[in-house]
């Protein structure tokens, strides 16, 4: 079996090419920073599912009890929030600096997790046919 079909390492590879597209598009946020009617952009995290394939739809939870607590209609994640932008400049441009930061550094650590997790899968497949 080749390395390439096994599904946790085609998943990191996944998550690996969303960490360096996203760096670059909170890259492009910070330099215009300060370039007239500029809106930020972001990059939608994949849906993986088997075999590193990214899902087209979100599954919902579903409760199974009626002590669980309901989900949010809203489709958006427990850290996420709706709140609108409240900073923009005269010029029409709505970066804020501190947040495009704080996404990027985020980033940066997200990304450095899953190199990590590909460099200990790769080998402990290499301890496991015997080579070092």
């Amino acid at each position: 079996m080749s390395v390439v079909g096994l599904p946790l390492i085609e998943k990191l590879k996944a998550r690996l090419h969303f960490h360096q597209a996203r760096q670059k598009v909170l890259a492009e946020n910070v330099a215009n920073a300060d370039t007239p009617g500029f809106v930020p952009r972001d990059v939608a995290e994949p849906r993986l599912g088997p075999g590193g394939r990214v899902l087209e739809a979100r599954l919902a939870p579903i409760r199974t009890s009626p002590l669980h607590l309901a989900g949010g209609s809203n489709g958006r994640g427990p850290g996420e929030t709706n709140a609108a932008r409240f900073e923009t400049r005269p010029s029409g441009n709505a970066v804020n600096l501190e947040e495009e930061m704080l996404k990027v550094g985020q980033n940066q650590s997200d990304y450095q997790l899953a190199a990590s997790l590909y460099q200990k899968s790769l080998q402990m497949l290499r301890t496991a046919v015997g080579r070092r």
